[in-house]
């Protein structure tokens, strides 16, 4: 079934035509239906799958014909509940595209910058409000925000949220919104805690499951070489001077370790950025903006750069530390190969992560191919590197300052 045939708003289908979208993902085309007859629906879906879009464009199509048909109560109309700071922004592109020809205001809610601005879009009329829940709660104390008009709820990245300990949040959020109402709670993974919290929230929801017997894109090349700790900057340098032209986002375990990276890629003339939560909000704006248009093509990044954000064109993730949790192998890799494009996904394991290693695998339901290192091979890596300095004073005075740094970001939150 294509687009077309659908029964929603021409400005939407105008939109979708001119985006190049013919026919709905499986989420989408599972999604819609029911979303537009005003059910509850609970959908588990990986990352990548076109998941904003099946909530954006039935949602966009019901609130602009109730605009364009009847004179209504002003308020909020939609509220899209997130997890973080670039996800919220992410979706709010997402509906402002969409929507781009509808009558509707759609605006985004978040911590880390100036509340004003906010504040005054709120008080001209809002239509769809996608938000993180600090700064919503903030301004809902304040009485800036009333949620007592609100038809529809969705919670995206449901999972991460109740990781992020967010569950008192959306079970406060409940209290503020009226008991008639529709519901659309989305998530990648599925445990009990999930299934607990969603049917305290959805009414006899359609039930949607977007589940591959592999959990992650098939458009991604996964493999994993045993690279020892303080040998991986080495292979990542010589993977980046391999592929010059190539995106690529490695991801790291901490912060500090993430600037370490990336002060080890500086000494081998590698340009790269930093994301993390160490970072202000509109450095970490500026830093994606820069990644996703190519000015940078080395990213490194911690998890807050895995969950639900699109960048387009990355050809490489690479795992230089193996992720906690075993999920987040799948969330960090779903941002290479997205929608038809082919992707790569390289993890550096070294002795101690062999056990993460393993958990991945068991989660994956397979083994991830390994590479294997000739001993020649790999020594003719360590003689590839520019990086000869053996200052260890050097080196133990940078990992200092890294953690200096690290130290007056926790005091200046406080």
């Amino acid at each position: 079934m294509k687009f077309e045939n659908y029964y929603i708003a021409p400005e939407i289908k105008k939109t979708l035509a001119l985006k190049g979208f013919r026919r709905p993902t499986d989420i989408q085309f599972k999604s819609i239906p029911p979303i537009l007859k005003g059910e509850d629906v609970l959908a588990i879906a990986q990352t990548g799958t076109g998941k904003t879009a099946a909530f954006a464009i039935p949602i966009l199509h019901k609130l602009h014909e109730n605009k364009t048909r009847q004179r209504r109560e002003d308020g909020i109309k939609c509220v899209v509940m997130v997890p973080t700071r670039e996800l919220a922004l992410q979706i709010t592109e997402v509906f402002k595209e969409l929507g781009a020809y509808t009558n509707l205001n759609i605006l985004c809610v978040h911590g880390g910058v100036e509340q004003d601005s906010q504040i005054k879009r709120l008080e001209k009329g809002v239509d769809i409000m996608i938000a993180t829940p600090g700064r919503m709660f903030d301004l809902v104390s304040q009485k800036v925000i009333r949620l007592n008009r609100v038809d529809i709820l969705v919670l995206d990245e449901a999972d991460h949220m109740l990781d992020l300990g967010f569950i008192k949040d959306i079970r406060d959020l409940i209290k503020f919104l009226p008991k008639k109402r529709q519901t659309l709670f989305f998530s990648a993974t599925i445990d009990q805690k999930i299934k607990d919290l969603a049917y305290s929230l959805v009414f006899k929801p359609v039930r949607i499951q977007i589940s591959p017997k592999d959990p992650v894109s098939k458009n991604v090349n996964h493999s994993v070489m045993f690279v020892e700790m303080d040998d991986k900057r080495f292979f990542l340098e010589r993977l980046v001077k391999e592929n010059p032209e190539s995106k690529i986002l490695v991801f790291v375990r901490t912060k500090v370790r993430a600037e370490r990276v990336s002060k080890a890629m500086e000494r081998v003339g590698i340009k790269s950025m930093t994301m993390h939560g160490g970072k202000e909000q509109s450095d970490r704006l500026d830093v994606l903006g820069q990644f996703k248009v190519g000015k940078v093509k080395l990213l490194i990044a911690t998890d807050v750069s895995a969950r639900g954000i699109d960048i387009p064109n990355v050809d490489y993730v690479v795992n230089y530390d193996l992720p906690d949790k075993d999920e987040n192998y799948v969330h960090r890799v779903g941002r290479t190969g997205r929608g038809k494009e082919k992707g790569n996904a390289v993890s550096f394991c070294s002795s101690e992560e062999k056990e993460m290693l393993d958990q991945i695998e068991v989660y994956l339901g397979k083994k991830i191919q390994v590479l294997d290192v000739e001993k020649q091979d790999y020594q003719e890596t360590l003689d590839f590197t520019e990086d000869h300095t053996n200052d260890w004073k050097g080196v133990m005075k940078e990992i200092q300052s890294l953690e200096g740094f690290s130290k007056k970001k926790k005091n200046k939150k406080k």
